[in-house]
């Protein structure tokens, strides 16, 4: 599976665009990460629990999306974007969506 933030990909034609395709995941927020992170936060730097956390996240957003792309028999996702959104207080959504299309080679 291919997956660009662009509209094309080098060497390869788009033949046949199949839709919208996006893939989310919820997460709260865990007392032990945050406590780490508040304390963190007195003294400046990456809160890495976080980092870990946002990581984490976004893979199960694009593994989901790749699954809702080769549903339609894709085997390319292009303009692949994130978006979050603050679902209730502590919760967050990740969602990773694109555009899914099958591609061949050029020439």
């Amino acid at each position: 599976m291919i997956l660009a933030t662009t509209e094309s990909v080098a060497g390869y034609r788009v033949v046949r665009t199949l839709g919208m395709v996006r893939g989310s995941s919820v997460r709260v927020r865990h007392v032990g990460r945050d406590l780490i992170a508040s304390l963190r936060n007195l003294t400046g730097g990456e809160v890495y629990e976080y980092t870990k956390l946002l990581a984490e996240v976004r893979e199960q957003a694009i593994d989901r999306m790749v699954a809702d792309a080769r549903a339609l028999g894709a085997d390319g996702v292009l303009t692949v974007r994130f978006q979050s959104a603050e679902v209730s207080r502590g919760a967050a959504e990740m969602m990773c969506y694109g555009t899914a299309v099958e591609l061949r080679p050029e020439g």
